[in-house]
């Protein structure tokens, strides 16, 4: 059981630690640099020119780890492993188009607003909609109708409105790590610490599924999902791979994600809680993501209304800069509010787990 999710963390890592610079001296090469706006914080004019799209690097790790993981052990791929993964891939390739677009083209915005939002609708319906489909023996599907939060609970809302819930827990996840990825590896790091809470997670429902029943000490205390432990292979993946970039994504940074990479986290986290029947809890274990959002709301909001901004600037981690507050500090401090979403996250999810038993 294990030996998968070793090989995927440990694969994972090590192609994005070779892998990344080969991939920033490409970039280099092609002029593929960063676009830095002219409003933003002054300290930022230095990174113009820096290589983006690195999202591609992780993206293609986490596959590469994914498979190579299934060959050394044996073991088949899983429906909601691949769909998850599709997931990312998907956004990713949105995302790709939206930087290439603003680098190639010299198009500042990118891909036009109807034409981005059309591919990430696109991307969420085909994963909604299979993601209801390949029934196992016991009739689990890797997402259900049901609404969730440490588990299902009785709200069924159907199929349309699942898909409906799907694309807006896409969009608002995928547009949170977007919006977070502003500081050097604040996104990547913030990331790893959610990835390797859903390792953590897949590995605790595959002990406790109810596939497993008969051999548990209390059956009413065990988990429909219908593929855990392969959500934890593929959380261990994004895990080491998302560690083999930080490696060079971390201040000063060699190159960033750019919208490839955040669009493709924000979308596999979703996957990710919407297979493992955690749909609710993830807006607490992305809690950094969430805030970072709602500082944007917020922001926006207060001027529309009252013509005064609430915030030096928004996204939230630029406010601090602005403040006084270095770079490196803002990401470590912003770190150690994610690390206390994802432990209080563990912490409720046990505690349901607990609490049934």
């Amino acid at each position: 059981m294990m030996k998968q999710i070793l090989f995927a963390g440990v694969i994972g890592l090590f192609l994005t630690l070779i892998g990344t610079p080969l991939l920033i001296k490409l970039l280099a090469r092609k002029g593929y640099g960063q676009y830095i706006r002219d409003d933003g914080p002054r300290e930022h004019a230095s990174k113009r020119g820096t290589p983006t799209m690195g999202g591609i690097a992780f993206i293609l790790a986490t596959i590469a780890a994914y498979f190579l993981s299934k060959v050394i052990t044996g073991k088949p791929p899983t429906y909601s492993g691949l769909l998850v993964l599709g997931l990312m891939f998907g956004m990713g390739m949105v995302g790709f188009l939206d930087d290439y677009i603003k680098i190639v083209k010299r198009r500042s915005l990118g891909l036009r607003a109807k034409a981005k939002m059309a591919g990430q609708l696109l991307v969420g319906i085909t994963f909604a909609v299979l993601s209801l489909q390949f029934a196992d023996a016991r009739d689990n599907t890797p997402a259900s109708t049901k609404l969730s939060f440490i588990t299902d609970f009785g709200w069924t809302i159907g199929p349309v409105l699942f898909v409906i819930w799907a694309l807006f827990m896409i969009l608002a996840m995928s547009n949170g790590v977007n919006l977070t990825d502003g500081l050097d590896g604040l996104a990547t790091g913030a990331s790893v610490l959610v990835f390797g809470a859903y390792t953590f997670i897949g590995v605790w429902q595959y002990q406790e599924s109810c596939a497993n029943a008969k051999t548990l000490t209390n059956p009413n205390a065990c988990y429909e999902v219908r593929d855990p432990l392969d959500l934890a292979v593929v959380s261990a993946a994004l895990m080491g791979a998302c560690l083999g970039f930080l490696w060079w994504n971390t201040s000063p940074a060699k190159i960033f994600m750019g919208d490839t990479g955040s669009l493709a986290l924000g979308g596999v986290l979703t996957g990710l809680a919407i297979c493992s029947r955690t749909e609710l809890l993830v807006a607490i274990m992305g809690g950094l993501f969430v805030l970072i959002t709602m500082s944007v709301v917020i922001q926006v909001g207060s001027f529309r209304l009252t013509g005064k901004r609430v915030f030096r600037m928004a996204p939230l981690q630029h406010h601090f800069e602005l403040k006084g507050w270095s770079e490196v500090l803002v990401v470590v401090r912003f770190w150690i509010i994610q690390g206390i979403c994802v432990i209080v996250g563990l912490g409720l999810f046990y505690a349901g787990w607990a609490a049934d038993k």
